[in-house]
């Protein structure tokens, strides 16, 4: 199998986290990783990782090539004609995984029915409080979240921390150039696979994925990115979501009723959330994080923006996302600056023409469930 990581630049932990997957008990497979620009801090990773794991075959592939918005799609786009293999895993930077992990999450695409194999993550925080704070948005609302809606019987859903599929289903709906000008690329993959009568299941496998907001300001802009993705994916259900955000809900009721059985209630809820978070730290920090959620909604109820690393992209996607790919024009042979190290594929970029736009979209004016899935980009 092909496994296709985009990368851009060196995210904390890097290193560590890619190294998990290097570590695979799995016979045969290869690594392709991905970036824009042939200075990505990333790359130094990569050799880091060749010389540690020269049994492993990885290939990095050097392409600056935008087809579209969303530069996460861009970058799969790119790399994945590097892909020799006919099973394809897509999975996030800042995840780290269990050996079996790539035996596991591959093992349901021997059933012909199934099109897409995806799996929960936990949050590990990078750092301090707030750090924290991320994790448990995670852990104790979204990932119990999903579980309930799977067990209800949903499977509207697709997380970018890990995406297996056959090649087969992805050439079927136009290949990643189909998620070129999506916000929520995870979840659109998914979904337009599902469309062509294809199964989606949730593994039992779970990963890692690292938690690294250091402030207040970092940790308010992910999450309502997230919140706004979800709104747009499901308006419904996203109007419905306060309902779950247990300490400031306990809270009305008490307020608005402080009657001895609605008090009664009041405590076991708070209990059983305070059991749900695991650990007294975490309990502590419950009533926080719910109240941080409950106004992160109130916000995202709101608002046609959200920020991604340092641009501003529109929630809603635009009426050409809904358009089939248009087959790209293929790219001009021209020397190659030579690059040092083994299995690199270094793409110039093609003529310009009229009407194409080959490099950074400029910052637009506006921006990894049924409803449930928070877009998890580069």
């Amino acid at each position: 199998m092909s496994v296709l990581k985009p990368l851009c630049g060196a995210e904390p932990r890097l290193y560590e986290n890619l190294a998990t997957l290097c570590r695979q008990q799995h016979p045969a497979y290869q690594i392709v990783f991905g970036v824009r620009a042939a200075d990505d801090p990333a790359i130094g990773v990569v050799e880091r990782l060749r010389a540690d794991f020269p049994a492993c075959e990885i290939d990095l592939v050097i392409d600056p090539r935008v087809h579209g918005s969303n530069l996460k799609a861009s970058n799969l786009i790119n790399l994945c004609a590097s892909a020799r293999h006919a099973w394809l895993v897509v999975a996030d930077s800042d995840i780290a995984v269990a050996p079996d992990y790539l035996a596991r999450v591959t093992a349901p695409l021997a059933d012909a029915p199934v099109g897409v194999v995806t799996c929960l993550y936990r949050g590990h925080p990078v750092g301090g409080f707030w750090s924290r704070l991320g994790a448990g948005f995670i852990d104790h609302w979204f990932a119990p979240s999903v579980r309930i809606a799977h067990a209800g019987g949903s499977r509207s859903f697709c997380f970018g921390a890990t995406i297996a599929m056959r090649r087969d289903a992805l050439a079927a709906i136009g290949g990643f150039e189909a998620l070129s000008n999506r916000l929520a690329d995870d979840f659109w993959l998914g979904e337009l696979v599902r469309r062509r009568g294809l199964e989606t299941v949730l593994s039992d496998e779970m990963v890692t994925t690292d938690v690294t907001e250091s402030s207040l300001s970092d940790l308010w802009a992910h999450e309502l990115r997230w919140m706004r993705t979800i709104r747009s994916l499901n308006p419904a259900g996203f109007a419905f979501t306060f309902i779950t955000f247990t300490w400031p809900m306990l809270a009305l009721a008490a307020w608005l009723s402080p009657q001895p059985l609605v008090l009664a209630a009041v405590l076991v809820g708070g209990l059983a959330r305070s059991i749900l978070a695991g650990r007294i730290g975490a309990a502590l920090m419950a009533p926080l994080r719910d109240t941080l959620l409950l106004v992160e909604w109130a916000v995202a109820l709101a608002g046609s923006q959200v920020r991604w690393r340092d641009r501003i992209l529109p929630v809603r996607d635009p009426p050409t996302a809904d358009a089939p790919p248009q087959p790209r024009a293929p790219v001009a042979r021209a020397a190659m600056e030579p690059y040092q190290g083994a299995r690199v594929t270094r793409r110039p970029l093609p003529l310009m023409t009229e009407g194409t736009d080959n490099g950074v979209p400029e910052r637009q004016s506006s921006r990894s469930t049924n409803g449930l899935n928070p877009p998890r980009l580069l």
